[in-house]
């Protein structure tokens, strides 16, 4: 799908976008208070950050270069490929190795572990192996077996140790289906989560509106504290079917999460639109400065605060984290 009414504001292409976030020099890192603010991306490998001139210098050309180029310019990312491959141990001891100590991942849970359908060929073998012979193509973790569904929450766990010991893992983000929505069975839902992934920190992204309407939400985020589940604030295009309500709050001292997805409305709820198309958007300089209160408001509760741009179109997501920090440090001067 094309969109040929282009706003150039909010998508000006990748030169005016290294431009901007070139003119700027910024922290890694924020102390606000007694608060670790950290800034970053949601992904450091699509193929439209890594082309050339983008983002990365000419010598970055392997994964491993690039990943120590990405954590000497910013502390946090949000690794998204969970999402889509079960990882494993191998890789995040890899990722471990290549990222300096007070380096963070968060990792996207795996599809299945969110309503979401996934692709039997990207299944681990252990898994495919399993599988009744009559699935399809694509699965969701309804159609599944109990203990193969077990075993896609026991590989995810096992390949976050690595993380988790070295104390470079964030949380683990589950970003529901926008088809999970509230109901009798969401405290159920919510325990077994936890007795899945034990004492792993786990992060939630809802992307149905009716969590977060005002008879619902505080007892969602009731929910979230009894599990020690954070809740993720998140900014979505506006005007769409699935446009959540900016609603801050804190449901675990550790940690609170901002999301920014962009905001172009008119591709969000789009089925022929791709995921580069959705996120193909820019923050100006105002819509930064409006979220700069909401994040030290999270600074104030919570012990650490991670703010991960998901506009994740070449280098747009980049450009607008360069921009925040150097806005945060402008703002505790």
């Amino acid at each position: 799908m094309s969109d040929t009414r282009r706003d150039t504001r909010h998508d000006p292409g990748t030169e005016r976008a290294r431009a901007r976030g070139d003119a700027h020099s910024f922290s890694r890192r924020f102390t606000v208070g007694s608060t670790d603010l950290r800034v970053g991306t949601a992904g450091w490998t699509d193929r439209t950050l890594t082309a050339h001139g983008v983002f990365y210098p000419d010598d970055a050309k392997t994964p491993e270069d690039r990943l120590r180029y990405y954590a000497s310019r910013f502390a946090l990312v949000e690794a998204d490929m969970g999402f889509y491959a079960i990882p494993d141990r191998a890789l995040t001891e890899r990722w471990v190795e290549r990222t300096p100590g007070d380096f963070v991942f968060d990792v996207k849970g795996h599809a299945l572990m969110t309503g979401h359908a996934t692709d039997v060929a990207r299944l681990p073998r252990l898994i495919r192996d399993e599988l009744p012979s009559e699935l399809g193509p694509r699965v969701y973790a309804n159609d599944l077996p109990e203990s193969i569904q077990g075993d896609v929450w026991r590989l995810f766990s096992d390949a976050m140790a690595p993380l988790h010991e070295s104390g470079r893992l964030g949380a683990i983000l589950l970003q529901f289906a926008p088809w999970v929505v509230p109901n009798r069975g969401t405290p159920a839902m919510l325990t077994k989560i936890r007795e899945r992934l034990g004492d792993l920190p786990v992060s939630t992204e809802f992307r149905h509106p009716s969590w977060l309407a005002p008879r619902l939400r505080e007892r969602l985020w009731a929910q979230l504290r009894d599990h020690g589940m954070t809740y993720v604030v998140a900014d979505t295009p506006p005007g769409t079917k699935t446009s959540l309500p900016i609603v801050p709050a804190v449901t675990t001292p550790g940690l609170a999460v901002v999301r920014l997805h962009g905001r172009r409305s008119e591709l969000w709820g789009a089925r022929e639109a791709t995921v580069l198309e959705k996120y193909r958007y820019l923050y100006d300089a105002d819509e930064l400065a409006e979220w700069l209160p909401t994040i030290l408001e999270l600074a104030e509760a919570a012990e650490r605060v991670h703010v991960v741009f998901n506009n994740c179109y070449a280098n747009y997501g980049t450009t607008n984290a360069a921009e925040l920090a150097a806005l945060i440090d402008d703002t505790m001067k």
